[in-house]
């Protein structure tokens, strides 16, 4: 089920913890999606504040939140782009998307199928979506302190299994939050150096969350195709065209 959207807010924007978690994570997707100009980028579940870099030079920027989760205005001190939506049912045009962060949304949804039938819908031709998920071999996964401690956390094969499944091709994946999901200060100060040394780990093992980037595979037509047979000439008139 999903987390409120009380507790999610008190954590990113009101705890050191949270702070240092969206650090983190924006820093990896920055890495991954440096600008947005022109484009329209979309966030659902919690993925509001990774999206603040592309607000300035992005066409459209949406945060989608899910009925079960609630919503809250988004940005502070700007025009409110946050939405209350069905889980499964976007207000969004089919194609329309050119980023698409999914971060508190996957692990915890009930109908996570038809989730990803609706991300699949709403990207657009070239589009890309960033799933952010909890890393079922890391230590964030299990502390219930923060929100990546709820739902169902995933590997690395796992999660591309599941977007192949669904007409996703993974193109590229990482991982963010190396530092331990501990509120003491010595932890805290050394966010930045223990997430810098963790990048250059050969594997995605030790972050606390996963992130893995997919473009949309064009699905072929159902149905089987069946030729035209050829035509074959009447006969009929033969006889009086070319008598004997």
């Amino acid at each position: 089920m999903h987390l409120d959207v009380q507790d999610l807010r008190n954590f990113y924007y009101r705890s050191t913890l949270g702070r240092a978690a969206q650090a983190a994570i924006r820093g990896r997707l920055t890495d991954l999606w440096p600008e947005a100009k022109g484009q329209t980028v979309v966030g659902f579940g919690f993925a509001v504040p990774l999206l603040r870099p592309y607000l300035a030079d992005a066409r459209r920027v949406i945060g989608l939140m899910p009925g079960p989760q609630g919503v809250m205005p988004w940005p502070a001190g700007m025009p409110n782009v946050s939405v209350l939506t069905e889980e499964t049912l976007w207000p969004i045009e089919t194609g329309h998307v050119d980023k698409l962060v999914v971060m508190h949304g996957l692990e915890t949804s009930e109908r996570p199928s038809q989730l990803l039938e609706e991300c699949w819908r709403v990207l657009g031709p070239g589009g890309r979506v960033l799933f952010v998920v909890p890393n079922r071999a890391g230590l964030w996964s299990r502390s219930d302190r923060t929100p990546f401690g709820y739902g169902r956390p995933y590997s690395a094969t796992q999660l591309e299994s599941q977007l192949r499944e669904h007409h996703f091709i993974p193109e590229n994946h990482c991982s963010a939050l190396y530092l331990p999901p501990s509120y003491r200060r010595f932890w805290l100060k050394s966010g930045g150096l223990i997430e810098k040394t963790g990048q250059r780990l050969p594997t995605v093992m030790a972050g606390g969350v996963l992130m893995v980037e997919a473009s949309k595979q064009i699905r072929p037509r159902s149905g089987s195709v069946t030729k035209d047979a050829a035509k074959r000439p009447i006969k009929a008139l033969d006889g009086l065209l070319k008598p004997a």
